[in-house]
């Protein structure tokens, strides 16, 4: 469900996207490309921490060899 953004959060906003932009010489479009980036890296390690997550819990569900009980 959409939640509208409070004032606090859109003035944080605004903040965060000034000192992207600054960041970037006051280049937006350089600014846009950095988070566009950012997010895709993100992204690909959400995934990467997903099927890591994954694995850890088929490998727990997996039965002990004899050798290993103890």
């Amino acid at each position: 469900m959409f939640k509208p953004i409070s004032t606090s959060d859109n003035d944080r906003y605004k903040q965060a996207c000034d000192q992207a932009i600054a960041m970037c010489d006051g280049n937006t479009r350089s600014a846009i490309k950095a988070l566009l980036l950012v997010n895709e890296y993100l992204e690909t390690e959400i995934e990467e921490l997903q099927t890591a997550a994954l694995s850890d819990r088929a490998q727990a569900r997996l039965p002990l060899a004899k050798d290993d009980a103890a």
